[in-house]
């Protein structure tokens, strides 16, 4: 009864358009065509979609090959355009936490080439200064709803990013990396919990992979297993 009468006063709606669809956490017909899921064949190392079939063989992009990653293997969910990008900036910044859910039910899809027993979920930090402005980190959101439909356990303070580093967009490969240069460590109290396991790092979106490097480099330094990597959404590369 008292569901009935919160569906009659608070109707599901969209996440994209915000129009009435039949169940809660959904996209209307228009909204889920116009979002970019990553299907078929995809880097492995970054999970960007690539032309051709699947042949079970490890398949990388260009720029994987030539800038080898310090993780073992990567999965994106998404493109980050159109309605995707929508959906990503206003969990990022429009305070809509309510998209957390349906897409970590996205992402836990992306995920199952990369799970291993014994993995542990972490979410790439934010530093405490953008925290506080932001009030939450939505890695860490997504992290917790991930480790609820995976059934793994997670750490959402695993990592930690030591210094206020200025934002990378608009810059290249390179500069990104020297701006996070020592910039993500391991939790010294929390050290112990990745030690020779696997790690899956979570991160809402990824361009050139370089925060993710920083947090592969910083568990694997730190004594842990294989890490692999998976964003709600990756760059297309002709952006």
């Amino acid at each position: 009864m008292f569901q009935t009468t919160v569906q009659l006063l608070y109707p599901p709606r969209c996440l994209g358009c915000g129009t009435m669809v039949n169940s809660d956490f959904g996209l209307c017909g228009t909204c889920w065509r116009d979002t970019p899921f990553i299907d078929g064949t995809v880097c492995d190392s970054c999970g960007i979609p690539l032309q051709g079939q699947e042949d079970n063989h490890r398949t990388e992009c260009d720029d994987c090959m030539k800038n080898p990653r310090p993780w073992v293997q990567g999965r994106a969910t998404l493109l980050y355009k159109d309605q995707a990008r929508k959906i990503i900036l206003g969990l990022k910044h429009g305070d809509r936490p309510e998209v957390v859910r349906p897409t970590a039910l996205w992402m836990a899809r992306s995920a199952r080439p990369l799970i291993r027993d014994n993995m542990l979920i972490a979410p790439v930090p934010l530093h405490r200064s953008r925290l506080l402005k932001r009030r939450y980190n939505q890695s860490a959101l997504l992290v917790q709803a991930l480790a609820r439909e995976t059934g793994l356990p997670y750490c959402p303070d695993l990592l930690v990013r030591t210094s206020q580093t200025p934002s990378l967009d608009g810059k290249t490969a390179q500069e990104r990396q020297a701006v996070l240069q020592g910039a993500i460590t391991v939790h010294s109290k929390r050290r112990h919990r990745l030690t020779g396991r696997p790690v899956l790092v979570v991160d809402d979106v990824m361009t050139s992979g370089a925060t993710l490097s920083a947090c592969a480099e910083a568990c694997i330094e730190a004594g842990s297993g294989d890490v692999y990597v998976l964003v709600l959404a990756r760059v297309p590369k002709d952006d």
